[in-house]
Parts: structure tokens; sequence; C-alpha cells
């Protein structure tokens, strides 16, 4: 049986399929067939189901409750000291960063719903991830919400720090920020979702375990990064919240959705179904 499983194409997300890329585990009569695209494609397809798993944001989740369910392992979080960074061509506070025009990886990303939750008069503009760095350091526009490798590279381009999403989030609920996760579609009955589930989980374990080999994999998504760097990313992404939520995780989950539901930015109430 193939199982078609969709995530983006950086270091955290390569390292933790390492595994079942790799047949680094053992996953009985099921072969996984990976496809790599950007996280607001990834959001946008899985709207229509095209993958029988697939990474998502946390965000897009609220879309796709009905087709799919989270499954416990391969989520994404940020902590206390980091998350999606919101940052410009020159030193401003955030007040003032609130009344400009923001660049954003995609409105189902994560990223855009905790931008609109600080700041819910702000101004978006949608460009692709891996643009938005340049995009501010040239002009083009004010200022950008940085995802994935970013985060770590962004004072390279000579650019600011107004705000860390992952910092702000926890001084406001203590809880880490949910920001990606991955799904499994529904259709596919409940015995093949947990054995999805658990080969998810395999994969994240073997990768931890076997860190070196798995780096050595992911840094050929990285951007570049040194080795150091990619290592300090992965492990930001990458760790026991990925293995398994958590009760933290979950209640991070519950809380992100319903403060976007609260504020207007997410139409309807959403439970999260986790499975696996």
């Amino acid at each position: 049986m193939t199982i078609r499983v969709a995530h983006s194409p950086d270091a955290d997300d390569a390292f933790m399929f390492f595994a079942l890329a790799h047949q680094g585990v053992d996953t009985g009569d099921r072969r996984y067939e990976h496809e790599l695209h950007d996280i607001e494609t990834l959001n946008r397809w899985a709207l229509e189901g095209r993958f029988e798993v697939t990474a998502v944001s946390i965000h897009a989740y609220a879309y796709l409750a009905d087709r799919y369910a989270l499954l416990t392992a391969g989520a994404s979080m940020g902590e206390a000291s980091y998350g999606p960074r919101l940052v410009a061509r020159r030193p401003m506070s955030p007040d003032e960063a609130r009344g400009l025009t923001v660049a954003v990886p995609g409105t189902l990303t994560s990223a855009y719903l905790v931008l609109k939750l600080w700041a819910p008069q702000v101004q978006t503009v949608t460009l692709p991830f891996d643009s938005i760095p340049e995009a501010v350091a040239t002009g083009q526009v004010e200022a950008g919400v940085l995802i994935h490798e970013a985060q770590l590279t962004y004072a390279d381009q000579k650019l600011h720090l107004v705000q860390d999403f992952g910092t702000w989030w926890h001084a406001r609920c203590g809880l880490p920020l949910p920001l990606g996760g991955n799904v499994v579609r529904r259709d596919l009955g409940p015995e093949l979702m947990a054995a999805i589930g658990a080969d998810l989980r395999a994969s994240v374990r073997y990768a931890l375990e076997h860190r070196a080999e798995a780096l050595d994999y992911a840094l050929q998504f990285s951007g570049g990064l040194a080795r150091e760097a990619g290592d300090e990313f992965v492990g930001m992404y990458v760790n026991q919240r990925t293995v398994d939520y958590g009760e933290e995780g979950r209640a991070a989950v519950r809380r992100l959705l319903g403060e976007g539901f609260e504020r207007g930015l997410i139409p309807h109430a959403v439970e999260p179904e986790f499975v696996g």
C-alpha cells in the first residue's frame, strides 16, 4: 500500500521524515511516497483532501477538521524563546509595527493567525516564505513575518527583530505556540490512521536517536545553514513535543484555535481530534 505524505522542504520536516524516506523503520506493507511543497501550498491542497497525510499549519486545521484528524506525532511548536519572528528593515517599536503593511507566508499559516491576534488592525500582503527576508531588506515591504530557517538568519540581511511570537504567546498564556502539525485523512479508517500515526512517531524517534545521520540528510533542505545552525534549528522544532503533543501541546492547539474563533479570525469553533 502506497501512502502519499506531503511536507515542507525544510530541515525540521526532512529530519522527522528521514526514517520514513529511507526505510529506517518497519512500516509493514505501508510504503510512503513523499512530496515536498511550501506550507501554504500544502494548506490549500489539504482543503481538497489531496494527500493521505500532509503537514499543515494549525491555523489551516480549523478548515480541515471535517476531512482530516491531527496525528499526535509530528508537531512543530514554538517555545518561550522562539517562534515566527516579525522583522523590519530598521529598528522600531512593536506599536509602530502594528501600523505597517506586513508580509506573511500565507493567510492559512499559524504565523498569520498569531500576527492578527497580536495586531488585529495590521495590513498584510502574502509572499512566498523564502522571499520575505529579501522583500523586507530591499524595502519592497515594510516588515515581514519569518518562518523556517530565516528565523535564525535574518540578521545576515541587517534586519531587525520587532517581535518574537513564541515569546509573546508564552508570556500571555504560559503555553507553547502550536505552529504546524501532520494530519491524516479520515476516510482511511481508524485502523490505518492509527498505523500511520505509529509510523510517523517511530520516524521521529529514529531521527532523535540517530541525530547525526538524520541531520546529514536534513541539512540538504536547510537553505545553506552551517551544521551548527542547522542542528539548532532542528532542535527548536523537532523534540519531545514532536514525538507527542503532550497535554500542554493539546491545550495550546485548543487555545490558539479558540482565540482565533473568539476574535472572528476563524469562522467556527473547532474541537481538534488527535489520533495515532
